[in-house]
């Protein structure tokens, strides 16, 4: 197919066109690849192709997501229709940073607004063009790879993705690609997602200020801690802590003091690994290791693991924050509590 339009000439396209000898009429035309919509019903769907290749057009084929309406007075999870429903789409898109929950739209990093964007858009049958193209690239992936793991979890059906960016299809794990410069079609099914290859290093407590308004509770942390910098080839993303444990009665135990990663790596898993291999590392010198957390990821994830342990204060509801200086209070919930065992 081709598409065409008319573009009126006048005396700089003249001389513009003459100084590089390009002969223009006034007629633009693009070729577009035929595509017909799969007829049967898929989880994920991906056109890609450069700019100008036709995605946009070709996307008419599919609900477009409109752009949302954000109230600045309010936050972005009081968009949502329920406290656990933001807290859902959030992790689906992997934005699970509680503080940036907090935040009005507009105040948000362009990676951040991306994510929540997405959010609140996502739903069978929606199509979302120029996917990932306003963030950089270690936020593309993390995203993409957040994004399939929810809607595969939650069955949504013929969801579309329109991108210029190639680095995706291995994260997103489209069921169906169809590339718009060179018009093949291809179902894919799953792909294995590339390796993240993490080096654990230890640290000091000055390596915290990066990361401390990224914490749930609060930025202060113990000068006494142990601490670790979790990085990616040459980028840091994340941090951990662990202080002794304070009790009389259980010796030789440490618990685990922060756990952050930067919301640009979110969504990766990497925050249940940094934090397991923290845990390791205690058990490996011969010490205990116990830790305690209200992230409903976090805590799930630890449930579900046999290298955890719950102890008797696991899902207990919480009557005060754990923390007088914490920045929120989180009176409501359930507080997560568990000794790491190790996996052996």
């Amino acid at each position: 197919m081709m598409l065409q339009v008319k573009s009126e000439t006048d005396e700089i396209t003249e001389e513009l066109s003459k100084a590089f000898d390009y002969n223009f009429s006034g007629l633009v035309e693009t070729k577009i690849h035929d595509f017909s919509p799969p007829n049967k019903q898929y989880n994920i769907g991906l056109l890609v192709g450069p700019s100008g290749s036709g995605k946009t057009t070709i996307l008419k084929h599919f609900n477009i997501a409109e752009e949302p309406c954000w109230d600045t007075s309010k936050s972005i999870s009081s968009h949502f229709s329920s406290a656990k429903d933001a807290q859902d789409r959030f992790s689906a898109v992997g934005l699970n940073s509680i503080p940036t929950w907090m935040k009005p739209f507009h105040v948000l990093s362009c990676g951040e607004q991306f994510r929540a964007r997405t959010a609140r858009l996502l739903q069978s049958n929606v199509a979302f063009d120029e996917f990932t193209s306003v963030v950089d690239r270690k936020v593309a992936r993390s995203c993409s790879y957040s994004l399939q793991r929810y809607i595969r979890k939650e069955n949504l059906q013929n969801v579309v993705f329109a991108s210029c960016h190639y680095d995706i299809i291995e994260w997103l794990q489209p069921d169906w690609v169809f590339d718009t410069a060179t018009g093949v079609y291809s179902s894919r099914g799953y792909l294995r997602r590339p390796t993240i290859e993490l080096q654990i290093e230890p640290c000091s407590y000055k390596d915290w200020p990066p990361f401390s308004h990224h914490h749930y509770l609060t930025e202060n942390i113990n000068k006494s801690a142990r601490c670790w910098l979790c990085s990616w080839g040459t980028n840091a993303v994340g941090f951990a802590a662990s202080i002794a444990y304070p009790s009389g009665t259980v010796k030789d135990a440490f618990r685990g003091h922060r756990t952050v990663v930067l919301p640009d790596y979110q969504g990766l898993g990497i925050g249940v690994r940094l934090s397991d291999a923290i845990a390791e590392i205690h058990i490996q010198q011969g010490k205990r290791y116990f830790s305690k957390t209200v992230h409903p990821r976090m805590g799930e994830y630890r449930n579900q693991a046999a290298a955890w342990k719950p102890t008797s204060k696991n899902m207990k509801a919480r009557t005060e924050a754990s923390n007088r200086s914490s920045r929120w209070e989180l009176r409501r919930g359930v507080s997560y509590s568990h000794e790491y065992i190790g996996s052996n």
